[in-house]
């Protein structure tokens, strides 16, 4: 199966198109897009139609994405998985700064006993 060429992508503007309004992604060229930095989504075309290979927890499924159909329930996974991204970076976030404000109130790092003093 040979990755997507212009004509293919031409035929998935508007699926292309939706991909780019989410800011998450970044379209590293056309039809190849990234994650922070990580290979997410590109497409293939194949004599039974168009397929989309998107990374969905810490693998690439492939996707038939040909009809309407397909490419909405390619969109709709895809949100589900930028939300659990968004939610994992945020919890990561919310335990940096709890161990910020622990330090914060132990006296910073670096003093204790027999540090500092």
């Amino acid at each position: 199966m040979r990755h997507a060429g212009p004509s293919t992508l031409a035929r998935i503007e508007p699926l292309l198109g939706e991909l780019r309004a989410r800011s998450a992604l970044r379209e590293a060229r056309p039809g190849v897009f990234t994650l922070q930095s990580r290979a997410f989504l590109h497409f293939h075309d194949d004599p039974s139609g168009v397929y989309a290979d998107v990374r969905l927890a810490d693998e690439l499924v492939r996707l038939r994405v040909t009809t309407p159909s397909e490419q909405s329930d390619l969109l709709d996974r895809i949100d589900d998985c930028l939300s659990s991204a968004e939610h994992r970076s945020r919890d990561r976030g919310r335990r940096r700064e709890r161990r910020a404000g622990r330090e914060r109130r132990r006296g910073g790092a670096g003093e204790g006993p027999g540090r500092g003093r």
